[in-house]
């Protein structure tokens, strides 16, 4: 087994973790986090740019500049956006992302104006004290709940900034737990871009000449990373995120998928129906392989709903064949997020080995399409 994460390695995974999480970045609005990226890739990447779909490519340059690596992680964060402002200056919403009503009421938030400041509100329901009895009990429906910035007219909403379609995200910092666990918003997927950025600083060589895509747009159809993939025609790729760790009361351990504390997840199979990504046996294998060699403790995870920029990168061209390492994590699209820094860490180290043992004398045998005789030739 290798040496556990030393309590100076968790927080400053923590530092950058928190740096990341913190920032605003509902889809199409991944500006704060884009620019915390660049600053911490500015000073070790070989290239560095951002495509016009607002994509972060960092390249470092392996030993065969034509053996292309990809690594992804997708910068945004479910969120909403407004879709109307009444007389009475409540504002109502329309998701962005996957999210359960259950969760919603009750929340502070984020509205970013054009002029880049935050305005900050609550989702309010109708209080308890003058709902009907069967009210109680039922879920409020998102299109129900109203957001309060503390105005009392549309016009008084509109003077600080707000308007239809501006973005919301949640208002929650990310905070230390007990031991190395952590919870906040938008571990799903700003914990992938920490580990891929630390994995990008601590890379010292390769074979593969690595892209790291900080992708935008994952929560609202991976779009992203289909972008920066058609860009760059990767021969592989690795893309990290979140997985659902379900290891909590009430759930029975067939449905767990994976738990905290164990290590990071590797990805068979995902999407409802395995409609995902099917990840190459082949590559499964060798990442298994690279995990034991290394002494890196990592899970198996089928995932019944719900899949990665994996997907989209795999059907580009004539294929990519992909690799997922997810970040055990419970409460998935909520605002309290909870995960635990030493698998976080491990996923980082594993993207590394991982990277430093692909040759393409291996790629060429196990993944090359590899032309047939026709019969009688």
């Amino acid at each position: 087994m290798a040496a556990p994460p030393t309590p100076q390695e968790l927080d400053e995974f923590f530092k950058l973790l928190k740096r990341v999480a913190d920032a605003f970045g509902v889809p199409g609005y991944e500006d704060e986090v884009r620019g915390i990226v660049v600053d911490e890739l500015r000073e070790v990447a070989d290239e560095l740019r951002v495509d016009r779909f607002g994509n972060v490519i960092a390249v470092k340059r392996g030993g065969n500049a034509g053996f292309k690596l990809v690594w992804d992680a997708h910068m945004d964060e479910i969120g909403f956006f407004v879709r109307h402002i009444d007389d009475k200056g409540f504002i109502y919403l329309a998701p962005a992302g996957g999210w359960a009503d259950q969760v919603v009421p009750g929340q502070r938030v984020r509205i970013l104006t054009d002029d880049g400041r935050l305005v900050r509100g609550v989702i309010g329901i109708k209080p308890p004290h003058v709902m009907k009895p069967e009210e109680r009990s039922q879920v409020i429906p998102l299109d129900k709940v109203f957001v309060d910035v503390g105005a009392s007219s549309r016009e008084e909403v509109e003077k600080l900034g707000i308007r239809v379609g501006s973005p919301v995200d949640l208002d929650r910092d990310a905070v230390r737990l007990a031991g190395d666990r952590v919870t906040g918003k938008a571990f799903d997927d700003r914990v992938g871009v920490a580990v891929l950025i630390k994995a990008f600083k601590e890379l010292d060589e390769s074979e593969a000449t690595v892209y790291l895509v900080l992708a935008a747009q994952e929560e609202v159809g991976l779009k992203g990373a289909r972008v920066a993939a058609q860009q760059i025609e990767p021969h592989i790729a690795f893309a990290v995120d979140v997985t659902t760790a379900v290891d909590v009361p009430g759930v029975e351990p067939k449905d767990k998928v994976v738990e905290l504390g164990k290590g990071p997840a590797l990805t068979a199979v995902d999407g409802r129906n395995a409609g995902g990504t099917i990840v190459n046996p082949r590559l499964l294998r060798f990442m298994l392989r690279v995990a034991r060699e290394e002494g890196i403790p990592v899970q198996l995870s089928v995932l019944t709903g719900g899949t990665t920029d994996a997907t989209a990168i795999s059907l580009v061209g004539a294929g990519v064949p992909v690799a997922v390492i997810s970040v055990p994590t419970r409460y998935i699209h909520s605002p309290v997020e909870l995960l635990s820094l030493k698998d976080a860490v491990y996923a980082s180290r594993l993207v590394v080995a991982a990277t430093r043992r692909l040759t393409w004398e291996w790629y060429v045998k196990e993944m090359e399409a590899k032309e047939l005789k026709r019969a009688g030739g």
